[in-house]
């Protein structure tokens, strides 16, 4: 059935996929203009990880207000896609960064490099985010 609402913990399989699919995130700006930026994601159980520089928008936007969404899609007919709003905790911990960026990094640009992205990454500014999912849609196969 065209536009079917996946089961509820298809999610966790849809974002761990590979090859992985780059995250959209949203934030609000400190002058309420919203903004959007493509982010590189792994999981941590029902978790949602990504780093981003605190120095850059989305950054800034998740330190002063931790209410994020991340929206996926598989640009593929018949087409699906997901949006999860959610809660961002952050942390600056390098032995933190350094284990998400290298796993990262590993997730997008093969394991050959996830050590080169993991080192890059796990300095400052850079922060980890963690997102706690407080809604997740979605729809699969839109065009059936």
């Amino acid at each position: 059935m065209a536009g079917d609402r996946p089961p509820e913990d298809w999610w966790r399989a849809f974002v761990a996929d590979s090859p992985a699919r780059t995250a959209k995130l949203a934030v609000v700006r400190a002058d309420g203009a919203p903004h959007v930026a493509p982010v590189w994601v792994d999981l941590d159980g029902d978790q949602i990880m990504f780093m981003t520089s605190a120095a850059t928008i989305k950054g800034k936007a998740i330190l002063r207000d931790p209410r994020v969404c991340l929206c996926f899609d598989d640009e593929t007919p018949p087409f699906t896609f997901l949006t999860v709003a959610g809660t961002a905790r952050t942390s600056t911990d390098q032995a933190e960064l350094l284990r998400w960026g290298t796993r990262i990094g590993g997730r997008y640009m093969g394991t050959e490099r996830a050590e080169e992205y993991g080192r890059r990454n796990a300095v400052p500014p850079e922060m980890l985010v963690r997102v706690t999912p407080t809604k997740v849609t979605g729809t699969i196969d839109i065009a059936d």
